[in-house]
């Protein structure tokens, strides 16, 4: 009952606060400039308040008044970096009305920063150690070199393929409520657990002025800062074996990308009409953003709680 009170008053906040913020952002040009490749329907969005993420920050920082573990000042303060990675890049969009933000290899620079020293905070700090856990029997100890790379590598991947699910409006608060949800549940940390239904009230409350047709965006600011968060905190609850499931659909999204960049480069055609995978659907088979928005929602609540019934059984 004690964390209902912080999310609630996260969520009344983000409700306040919002509204203040898109008409600030409009009146000063920070808003979305839209690629010209994407389909009509999204032209439509030039002109929409950017950077909608930033009041993500004033709500998880709510947590450190009643945390009281590593994870209290470990969780804001990391998402906070995150979406620094994500402002520079909103900010630099809006400055030059280009959809172009900052470089791919500065964003890949400034992201192996920040993760490197998550995890070097998480070894130092936490009883984080170098090992790949199946079921509550059965785990493999890693070589902490092997271990910091690879899940190095798998956080800056989540973290990305979490960006591309930000898309279309409303699908990444959509999709990621019930991956926080997940970690809510099986999570022994008080402090994360917190944080975790802080996020899932934000999102809420963030959805009723993000839903199509949204009134604000959220930018790389709010889903890079998810992206990092949600790949840490399965780092640090140790389910990384779950990812390819809990994370499917942003998994879904990045690949599309991955595989149609390749197979264009290779062949000069295309598998999807266009990546990532969302506009697929829109272009294909004629779905509405509000129905794409409502199937992946659903595919991520499903996986959610697949895993949930797995760590219950298996790994609890």
């Amino acid at each position: 009952m004690s964390s209902l009170y912080p999310a609630l008053f996260a969520f009344l906040l983000v409700m306040c606060v919002i509204p203040l913020q898109t008409r600030l952002f409009k009146a000063y040009g920070v808003v979305q400039p839209i690629r010209k490749e994407l389909p009509a329907d999204q032209q439509k969005k030039r002109g929409t308040p950017l950077m909608g993420g930033l009041v993500f920050v004033v709500g998880v920082f709510i947590s450190l008044w009643h945390g009281e573990s590593t994870y209290t000042v470990f969780l804001p303060g990391i998402f906070v970096l995150y979406a620094c990675i994500g402002f520079l890049d909103d900010f630099k969009k809006a400055y030059t009305k280009s959809p172009d933000g900052i470089s791919a290899k500065t964003k890949l620079l400034l992201q192996v920063l920040v993760t490197g020293g998550a995890l070097f905070y998480l070894f130092d700090e936490t009883a984080l150690q170098s090992m790949l856990t199946v079921t509550r029997s059965v785990s493999w100890d890693v070589p902490i070199v092997i271990f910091v790379i690879g899940v190095g590598l798998i956080v800056i991947g989540s973290t990305n393929a979490i960006n591309f699910t930000d898309g279309l409006d409303g699908l990444l608060s959509v999709v990621a409520i019930p991956t926080y949800f997940f970690f809510f549940v099986i999570s022994s940390s008080a402090d994360i657990r917190l944080f975790c239904l802080i996020m899932i009230a934000s999102l809420l409350g963030f959805l009723f002025y993000n839903r199509y047709p949204a009134k604000l965006i959220m930018g790389d600011t709010g889903s890079m800062a998810i992206g990092g968060t949600l790949a840490l905190l399965a780092v640090i609850d140790d389910v990384i074996i779950l990812l390819p499931v809990l994370f499917l659909v942003y998994f879904a999204e990045i690949l599309s990308v991955i595989i149609q960049v390749s197979y264009y480069k290779r062949t000069g055609k295309r598998i999807f009409r266009m990546s990532p995978i969302h506009y697929h659907f829109s272009l294909k088979y004629g779905w509405n953003e509000n129905t794409i928005v409502i199937v992946f929602g659903a595919v991520s609540w499903v996986c959610a709680l697949l895993c949930i019934g797995y760590y219950d059984v298996f790994m609890k």
